[in-house]
């Protein structure tokens, strides 16, 4: 589910959707999603000293603790 959410904002926000890709790594305490985006794309997913990033990572800790987990967005190359 978290990662059906991660997938559908990152897409919603590029121009090119088809080149987005989560994974998603579970880990001990958290779960991380690696967000891939195809280079053009990278400064919208970021936006202006990190916004953008910032406020997705926001909504998926807030989702995420709604259902007791840990959760962390990463923006990969």
């Amino acid at each position: 589910m978290l990662r059906d959410l991660v997938e559908f904002i990152v897409k919603s926000i590029v121009d090119n959707p088809d080149g987005v890709q989560v994974k998603e790594v579970e880990g001990e305490r958290a779960c991380v999603f690696e967000v891939r985006v195809a280079t053009e794309d990278m400064g919208k997913v970021i936006g202006k000293q990190g916004r953008v990033v910032r406020a997705i990572r926001t909504l998926v800790q807030a989702a995420a603790a709604k259902e007791g987990k840990r959760a962390a967005v990463e923006i990969l190359e």
